[in-house]
């Protein structure tokens, strides 16, 4: 089940990425960028925020699982559970524009390599969310899925944050 919302989620962001799709020449409209000086800085920093919160999850998870050295405080659940939802809320604005405004993209390899992280980003927090309510996996299946979606997440961050960062200035 968790592989069949993998695969369903991956098509639906990539189907619809695809009719989205920014052609050459063509200009979409902004469609928000909060305080931010313009979209691409939004998405830049949301996805910067995300992967704070996903470093959180990855200790508070091995905490969780007393891979760490110190005893597990009562709080780590709750605020495992909670970092998890906001870095998913968070990514949503920044999922939006790529797939509404700018669709998907294959000029270069960097871009083909963001825009199909993207759809891969989305199918496996889905699995992984189906893994985590569905109880009845061995126990490793879990933290590989979180491993897989972390993974995923920092490939994604890396081919478009971090290049946006490197190539572009810091401005709000």
């Amino acid at each position: 089940m968790p592989f069949l919302a993998f695969a369903w989620v991956t098509l639906i962001v990539a189907t619809a990425a695809h009719v989205n799709r920014l052609q050459p020449g063509e200009l979409k409209p902004r469609y928000f960028d909060l305080f931010f000086s313009d979209t691409i800085h939004l998405k830049a920093w949301l996805a910067s925020a995300v992967v704070v919160l996903a470093l959180f999850q990855v200790f508070s998870a091995a905490w969780i699982f007393r891979k760490l050295p110190w005893p597990r405080p009562r709080w780590i659940n709750v605020a495992h559970r909670w970092s998890g939802r906001l870095a998913f809320g968070l990514s949503l604005p920044v999922a939006y524009h790529c797939i509404f405004l700018l669709g998907f993209q294959d000029a270069t390899a960097r871009s083909l390599a963001h825009s199909l992280l993207g759809c891969f980003f989305y199918g496996a927090i889905a699995a992984k969310v189906l893994i985590v309510r569905l109880h009845h996996f061995p126990r490793w299946v879990l933290p590989s899925a979180g491993g897989l979606v972390f993974a995923g997440l920092i490939a994604l961050w890396y081919t478009s944050s971090l290049w946006f960062f490197t190539t572009v200035d810091f401005g709000f």
